[in-house]
């Protein structure tokens, strides 16, 4: 018992310096290469010289647990919810990455059986996931605009369309019952640790190319979308992860898994935003926050959408409402005042081809029309 709680509390320290870390520092977007040099070297001295009984209650599942997914989860919560853009992409660069770390690491601890190269392996991937949004180093930055942008993203732009036709074929594969049911048999007999690898697989690999897809574009709401998704995703994978030990082995498990992962991914059900605003927002307090949000992005495709002076009449009547302290802020008298003004539009000019002219003279034909 004394270990566990040892345990936990070098978790939280590790936390506590990971976050103070990423507070107090001012990135530097990365361009320093002996800044990275010096952190790769302080990484491998700690893992390879620390105490193995100190290691081993730091480089702890938990420890890379809560850097590498918890810690993310709430800042990308915080960015979807804050009104700038750019923190949008940034810790959706990371989830790019991080998504294929997971992948990974369900490969290797199947692999990995001895507790000191276990240790060492942790601490690694600790460091890894430190490095990648560590405001000195910003890796994930790094390897977006050395790799991904140059190379990747041109290249998985055709391949996301062609994963996006076959997910459509997949949905109408399954909506037939017997499809489905046969699908569902086969998994059953797969062991638990591939069944392990589908899940986590399904939640990652697609959503990991939408995602790079998604950073090399202009636009922000497919970020919003994916940094929506990978929020909600890290919460699961957490679930998954703490819980897998005690549940795995019940049959449906990972079939719960992959079902709610589906949920969370697909435009047709926005399950992750659903979740991410009745859960995720409440219990980071960032409320106001995504209601202010919410409010630029209407102000946006409201300008988007209507002509300026519609939409300078549109923004009045809507802080008219918000302002609630005259009687014009009657939903009733605004719509009155919203209809009174289409009567001021201007519509353009339409010559119509039969009828009269301002001099009373018509080009309608008559029975009298040669016709010959």
């Amino acid at each position: 018992m004394n270990e566990a709680v040892l345990s936990l509390c070098c978790s939280l320290g590790v936390l506590l310096v990971v976050s103070l870390g990423y507070s107090c520092i001012k990135p530097n977007g990365g361009q320093c290469i002996k800044i990275h040099l010096v952190y790769f070297a302080s990484a491998i001295c700690l893992v390879a010289f620390l105490p193995t009984n100190i290691a081993k209650y730091v480089f702890t599942e938990l420890t890379v647990s809560l850097v590498g997914a918890m810690y993310p989860v709430y800042r990308a919560t915080r960015a979807v919810c804050t009104p700038d853009d750019d923190d949008d992409k940034e810790w959706l660069q990371y989830w790019m990455l991080g998504g294929v770390l997971f992948m990974i690491t369900t490969w290797v601890d199947d692999v990995i059986k001895q507790n000191s190269v276990d240790t060492i392996w942790l601490g690694s991937l600790l460091f890894i996931f430190y490095w990648l949004y560590f405001p000195l180093t910003c890796g994930a930055l790094v390897v977006y605009e050395k790799v991904t942008a140059p190379y990747l993203g041109p290249k998985l732009k055709p391949l996301q369309r062609q994963m996006n036709n076959f997910i459509i074929y997949l949905q109408q594969m399954l909506s037939n019952a017997f499809h489905l049911y046969l699908v569902w048999i086969i998994f059953m007999f797969l062991p638990a640790s591939l069944k392990r690898i589908v899940a986590i697989a399904i939640g990652t690999v697609y959503p990991t190319i939408c995602s790079i897809t998604a950073v090399a574009t202009e636009e922000i709401e497919d970020d919003t979308y994916w940094l929506t998704y990978w929020s909600v995703y890290g919460c699961l994978f957490l679930i998954m992860d703490v819980s897998e030990d005690f549940l795995g082995r019940i049959p449906g498990f990972y079939t719960l898994i992959i079902f709610t992962t589906i949920y969370l991914m697909l435009p047709m059900f926005r399950g992750a935003d659903k979740i991410f605003r009745k859960v995720l927002v409440p219990l980071a307090g960032l409320h106001e926050l995504l209601v202010l949000r919410d409010a630029i992005t209407i102000k946006k495709q409201m300008l988007k959408d209507l002509d300026p002076e519609r939409a300078a009449v549109v923004q009045k009547s809507i802080a008219k409402f918000f302002d609630g302290s005259t009687s014009d802020s009657d939903p009733s008298v605004l719509k009155e005042e919203l209809m009174q003004g289409w009567g001021k539009i201007k519509l353009p000019n339409f010559k119509i081809p039969f009828g009269k002219a301002e001099g009373g003279s018509s080009d309608e034909p008559t029975e009298k029309t040669n016709l010959v």
